[in-house]
């Protein structure tokens, strides 16, 4: 891709990681109100940012679909480290079991490492979702799920609710390993919007029994 385009990633990224920054520090005095304010926020980035996910052409007068504030689905859960996952290596490699996410593009599955579970509760009952890392330089935490709106109300494949290195990051505490795991802050992949970008989706285990009608939806 031209030079400039490799900027303009760079300060799409940017720009998506100082959202969550801000939601992080707002939302545990006001998560309703923060979140709206991060998907206007977001919205904004979707219509005017040369590197939207969404097509050029559909970006002028887009406006993405949410349910509403949904303060039940705003979860915690402790990560439960899998007993053959270490931590990380000094390059930030993972240690646990190898997966390979499947792709909703035609090159072939994402490595991926399963460092563990979340247990989150709630109106999730007790499903527990596994939580992954990708491989390659960047490395970084990912926490897709499938749940029963999927190829109805939402993306047949599914949404993300963590994706460090992109900076889809809810926060949590180091000390007790716990994860903020807002699930009205569930997002589409790009490929969602455009078929032309390749993203990793959830594999058959990142799947909930229940329905999830709270974060981005199609209609």
């Amino acid at each position: 891709m031209p030079t400039h385009e490799y900027l303009e990633l760079t300060d799409w990224r940017r720009a998506i990681a100082a959202l969550y920054a801000d939601w992080r520090r707002t939302s545990p005095t006001d998560p309703e109100g923060t979140t709206l304010a991060w998907r206007e926020a977001r919205d904004r980035l979707y219509r005017e940012h040369p590197q939207s996910p969404v097509p050029v052409t559909d970006r002028a007068g887009f406006r993405d679909r949410w349910w509403p504030y949904d303060p039940a689905w705003r979860l915690t859960a402790t990560l439960e480290a899998d007993v053959a996952t270490g931590g990380p290596h000094e390059d930030g490699e993972a240690t646990g079991p190898v997966i390979q996410a499947p792709s909703s593009g035609s090159g072939g599955g994402f490595r991926m490492r399963r460092i563990g579970t979340v247990r989150p509760g709630g109106p999730v009952g007790d499903a527990a979702l596994p939580v992954l890392w990708v491989e390659g330089y960047g490395n970084g935490l990912f926490l897709p799920f499938r749940d029963a709106t999927n190829g109805d109300r939402t993306y047949g494949a599914g949404r993300y609710l963590l994706d460090t290195i992109k900076g889809a990051d809810l926060g949590g505490d180091v000390a007790t390993g716990m994860l903020v795991l807002d699930f009205n802050l569930a997002f589409h992949p790009s490929c969602a919007h455009d078929p032309r970008w390749a993203c990793p989706l959830a594999p058959p285990a990142s799947r909930l029994a229940v329905a999830a009608p709270v974060g981005e939806r199609s209609r």
